[in-house]
C-alpha cells in the first residue's frame, strides 16, 4: 500500500493539483480584495453610503453600529453583507474558472484538428496488418515484399 501512495504521490497530476490549489488560494485573496476593496464602496456609495461588510441582523436583540461592536458584545447576528460579498468573490471566481475552461477546451479542441489533418506517417502492412511506416518496401514484422501503390 506505501509503494502505491508512493507511484500516486510522485505522479504528475498530484503536482499540479498542489500547485492548482496553491495558485487557487492567492487567487481567492486577489478576487476578495477586488470584491472588498474595490467593487463594494463604489455599490455601497450609489445605495446610500452603505458598507455592505457592516449589515447584519441582531438576533439576540440591542442595537449595535458595526458588526465588530455586535461581535464584541457577544449578539448573535445574521451578517447578510458578509454573504453579499462571499456571493460576489464566488462568481468572480467562478467566471474566471469559466474562462480558463473555455480557453483549454478551445485549445484542445484546436489541436485535435491539427492531428487529424496531419499526414500520416504509418500504414498497416496488408499480410500481417501490423503498423509500419509509410516509405517502408519491406514489412519488418513478416519480412514480406511490400508492393508500391
Amino acid at each position: 500500500m506505501l509503494k502505491e501512495f508512493k507511484e500516486f504521490a510522485l505522479r504528475g497530476n498530484v503536482l499540479d493539483m498542489a500547485i492548482g490549489i496553491i495558485i487557487g488560494a492567492a487567487f481567492s485573496q486577489i478576487v476578495n480584495s477586488l470584491v472588498n476593496d474595490i467593487l463594494m464602496p463604489p455599490i455601497g456609495l450609489l445605495l446610500g453610503r452603505v458598507d455592505f461588510s457592516n449589515l447584519f441582523i441582531t438576533l439576540s436583540g440591542g442595537h449595535y453600529e458595526t458588526l465588530a461592536a455586535a461581535q464584541e458584545a457577544g449578539a448573535v447576528t445574521i451578517n447578510y453583507g458578509l454573504f453579499i460579498n462571499n456571493v460576489i468573490s464566488f462568481l468572480i471566481v467562478a467566471f474566471a474558472v469559466f474562462l480558463l475552461v473555455r480557453g483549454v477546451n478551445r485549445l484542445q479542441r484546436q489541436a485535435q484538428k491539427e492531428e487529424e489533418a496531419a499526414e500520416p506517417t504509418t500504414k498497416e502492412c496488408p499480410y500481417c496488418l501490423s503498423t509500419i511506416p509509410l516509405k517502408a518496401t519491406r514489412c519488418p514484422q513478416c519480412t514480406s515484399q511490400l508492393v508500391e501503390g
